[in-house]
């Protein structure tokens, strides 16, 4: 009796009971009518060696294709929900499900199907715990667990369905091996992914891949006197370009947000255990974090964790040779670094006449002004810090003394300068100026007791506060490559050669600003106790911005910095020079004396074409000018003459 021969006087409730009988009845007369396959010849009634299958459709009915033992089905979304029925005849014995049509796909229709009503074919199965079952459609997970199949003859949940008969590679959790891949398709899909992952940078994008390689040649062919530049290693680039720039490792080794940080873990404890060595550091006294991105990020982590807003901070003026993350502010009032926007900043200076800091203004200012946070180190300072009357100073105020020794890292790590690490609390660096590594920042923190006097006598807390303020407050995930070739450069920086690299990188400079002052010109302090000089050019009538276009022109890159009694950094009477870059690449004493030469016949050339009117800007003709391409011409000679580290260059 076909349900549309009902009367329309009966009960909705009793339509529903005959629609229920009819598709059981179809079930049921399906499943007669397959040809049973039996395991060894023979049927089992054993119900933990048996497998249930059942057919789920788009309108929400459930249908058993398959039973085995004594169970009646489960639901794919709670499998303690047993479909009742009269138990089938064929109770106790294995089937093969029946082919279902290949347009049948998951969650898709055939073409010709209308939009809604349909009904599409999923097969849920589950297997039992140790099942052996040798039918492949009976190879499923565990108990409890549901693999959906979708009817089709080529297609498993949008991934090509895996033939019969074909070995696997991949082992089963817990037990035999998952139904095998479909050989072909497999083969297409690995060979997919390589043609999108594997294929190098000129291949995948020949424009960036040109403009690399002129940066490449730019660097070979030039002077690099920027004092906050150097030039890092082949073993430093290969970690940095490396697989682990993949991984999310969000937290501290051992306490991460996201799994797979085994071996993340390592590198960052062997990057931290490094940089204790590399600097010297009882590490029962100090402690490091590796994930800061730059070294204005780990100032201004140091800035969040120890202070509150409208807190004080005190370090050295922009214009007087400081760092801009440590608070800057225009003449007119406009806040231009975040510390300055968040925190109350009022800088100390150094003296007008000699250039170096004003140790007694500078505590004058500090016992009136009293702030929380008292920095040293900077930015353009070519002389040696007094540690130690920063500490007696920060002391009598109770302040927390931090240094920023970005540019003098290399020269700490080799002993060559006074150590931060004695007197402060806290110790900020980058890592990619004269530590020669990549690109990023690292803060170190006092651990355990307080000396006497210290303020808030006890235990320093500094520890939890700054890796907390780096993440997860301040940062995301860190950088994993960064730190890999961070820990490459810490182990350099922990070498005999490292050492006396950093002790040429001193001899340079001296040598440099000697040749600078026998051509007669001027130097801010008359000299250098470190890696920099600062020359000043306000008696040849140009500023910074001149002369730095000219050695552009010439391929020598110095960069404009302001001297003292400048009253603004864009427009500033002076050049920064630095020598670790050169160093890296070979140059010893006798080459920079040249290098000085260049760079006074450069001062030459800015002259003549402003003639006193410094702030007329340098037109296109007069980078092509006899003076301009003659001195470039010789610069070019002398700087490809001396190795590149990182990569070979044409012979």
């Amino acid at each position: 009796m076909d349900v549309g021969e009902i009367k329309p006087s009966l009960s909705l409730g009793l339509v529903q009971m005959i629609q229920q009988h009819q598709m059981n009845s179809a079930v049921e007369q399906q499943i007669h009518n397959v040809q049973p396959t039996l395991s060894g010849g023979s049927h089992t009634s054993d119900h933990s060696q048996g497998e249930t299958v059942m057919q789920v459709t788009r309108d929400g009915a459930q249908h058993l294709l398959q039973g085995t033992g004594g169970s009646l089905g489960f639901s794919p979304v709670n499998n303690s929900q047993r479909v009742k029925r009269k138990a089938s005849p064929l109770q106790g014995r294995q089937f093969r499900a029946p082919s279902l049509p290949s347009t049948q796909m998951m969650g898709g229709r055939s073409p010709s199907s209308p939009s809604c009503g349909q009904q599409t074919t999923v097969m849920y199965q589950t297997s039992p715990r140790n099942s052996q079952a040798s039918n492949p459609l009976m190879q499923g997970p565990t108990l409890g667990a549901f693999r959906a199949v979708v009817a089709s003859e080529h297609m498993q949940n949008g991934i090509p369905r895996p033939l019969p008969n074909h070995p696997s590679t991949l082992g089963q959790r817990g037990g035999r091996n998952h139904t095998p891949y479909q050989y072909q398709d497999h083969k297409a899909r690995k060979r997919g992914v390589r043609d999108w992952g594997n294929r190098s940078l000129s291949e995948v994008d020949p424009d960036l891949w040109e403009v690399m390689e002129r940066e490449k040649q730019r660097q070979w062919r030039g002077i690099e006197l920027i004092a906050s530049e150097n030039f890092t290693s082949l073993a430093v680039f290969e970690a940095l370009g490396s697989h682990l720039t993949n991984k999310y490792s969000e937290g501290l080794p051992g306490s991460r947000y996201y799994k797979g940080n085994e071996f993340i873990d390592q590198i960052e404890t062997l990057c931290c255990t490094r940089a204790l060595a590399a600097f010297h550091l009882d590490s029962s006294k100090w402690g490091v974090n590796v994930q800061p991105y730059s070294c204005s990020s780990a100032n201004f982590a140091v800035f969040t964790a120890l202070l509150q807003p409208n807190d004080r901070i005190m370090g050295l003026d922009v214009l007087s040779g400081g760092h801009l993350s440590h608070g800057y502010q225009t003449q007119g009032g406009k806040k231009i670094s975040a510390a300055s926007i968040y925190f109350q900043t009022l800088p100390f200076k150094v003296h007008p006449e000699t250039g170096l800091i004003d140790y007694d203004k500078m505590e004058e200012i500090a016992l009136l002004y009293r702030p929380k946070l008292l920095i040293c180190g900077g930015s353009s300072y070519p002389r040696e810090w007094n540690y130690s009357r920063f500490r007696q100073v920060a002391d009598k105020i109770n302040a927390v003394l931090m240094c920023d020794m970005a540019h003098i890292s290399g020269l700490v790590a080799a002993q060559e300068c006074e150590n931060p690490f004695d007197y402060c609390d806290v110790v900020t660096s980058t890592t990619h100026k004269s530590l020669r590594g990549p690109r990023g920042g690292i803060v170190f923190y006092r651990k355990g007791l307080k000396p006497p006097g210290r303020l808030g006598d006890g235990v320093y807390t500094l520890e939890r506060d700054i890796n907390f303020a780096i993440h997860p407050t301040l940062q995301g995930g860190p950088h994993n490559n960064h730190i890999a070739a961070l820990a490459v450069s810490l182990k350099q920086a922990c070498s005999k050669e490292y050492k006396e690299y950093m002790q040429q990188v001193k001899r340079n400079a001296q040598a440099l600003a000697e040749g600078l002052k026998r051509r007669g010109c001027k130097l801010v302090t008359d000299g250098t106790d470190n890696h920099l000089v600062l020359w000043d050019l306000r008696p040849f009538g140009i500023t910074g911005n001149t002369l730095e276009d000219v050695c552009e022109a010439c391929h020598i890159t110095v960069n404009k910095t302001a001297v003292f009694g400048d009253g603004s950094s864009w427009q500033p009477g002076g050049v920064r020079i630095g020598t670790p870059a050169m160093t890296s690449r070979g140059c010893n004493e006798g080459d920079f004396d040249m290098i000085a030469d260049f760079l006074c016949r450069a001062m030459q050339i800015a002259a003549n074409i402003h003639k006193g009117n410094t702030k007329a800007p340098i037109k296109g003709e007069a980078y092509s000018s006899g003076e301009i391409l003659e001195l470039r011409a010789k610069v070019e000679e002398f700087a490809t003459a001396f190795e590149m580290p990182g990569f070979d260059v044409p012979q």
